[in-house]
């Protein structure tokens, strides 16, 4: 059974999404909270195995409460919501250290499918969409020396091989599409991918993209 947090302002929403998780036999809701303070304090008392993060709440918004819950070191997973895909709160949501998002007018089944997607320690955004929120927010990146990159002790605890997965995998590839480019089964790719998310200490792949794009190791896409 996973259980949920629902977080939003509107009443109406959450009862709503209330009613939909509620249908499920394999979902329950642990609670509900109106604005992001009541949700990092439900998040710590209940330990909701997700956490469903509306982003646009008076006071404090859905990336701080997501930025502390994340912080706790808590077992809670979060699943922001927001209004479009390429915008500045789903770009700050991942950097906070959501495991993904969704869109306000995602279909049931799709907020069932992310909600159970992240339970399972996936992440719902497609890494490559990642990719593009980054290469749009590039101009927010910290400046990096030359050969920072190489100082960070993360990075030197990775092999050959596992450096080339995390490239790979920061470049927005599927399991698929790396063993196919690098000649390897699948079932070796996602044990690599398993062993760069511990070394580097990412809870799943966007957060290893992420990783990547902040270490200067995949560089924005040119505007088209």
């Amino acid at each position: 059974m996973t259980s949920v947090l629902i977080v939003d302002d509107q009443p109406l929403q959450r009862f709503g999404f209330r009613m939909l998780l509620e249908s499920q036999p394999d979902t329950s809701v642990a609670g509900e909270a109106g604005h992001g303070a009541e949700a990092v304090r439900l998040a710590a008392e209940l330990r909701p195995d997700v956490v469903l993060m509306d982003i646009r709440m008076p006071g404090m918004d859905g990336i701080e409460a997501t930025r502390l819950i994340v912080a706790s070191g808590g077992r809670s997973r979060i699943l922001v919501l927001t209004t479009f895909d390429l915008d500045e709160y789903a770009h700050a949501a991942l950097r906070s250290g959501a495991s993904g998002f969704l869109l306000k007018d995602a279909r049931p089944e799709e907020l069932l499918a992310g909600v159970r997607a992240v339970a399972g320690g996936d992440a719902v955004v497609a890494p490559a969409i990642t990719r593009r929120l980054l290469d749009a927010y590039a101009h927010h990146l910290p400046v990096r020396l030359p050969g920072a990159a190489d100082q960070d002790p993360r990075l030197a605890a990775l092999t050959g091989r596992e450096r080339e997965i995390l490239l790979a995998v920061g470049r927005g590839w599927t399991n698929g599409e790396i063993a196919e480019r690098l000649v390897l089964s699948e079932s070796t790719v996602k044990t690599h991918v398993g062993r760069v998310l511990a070394k580097i200490g990412a809870r799943d792949r966007v957060q290893a993209v992420i990783f990547a794009y902040d270490l200067g190791l995949t560089r924005p896409n040119p505007p088209s």
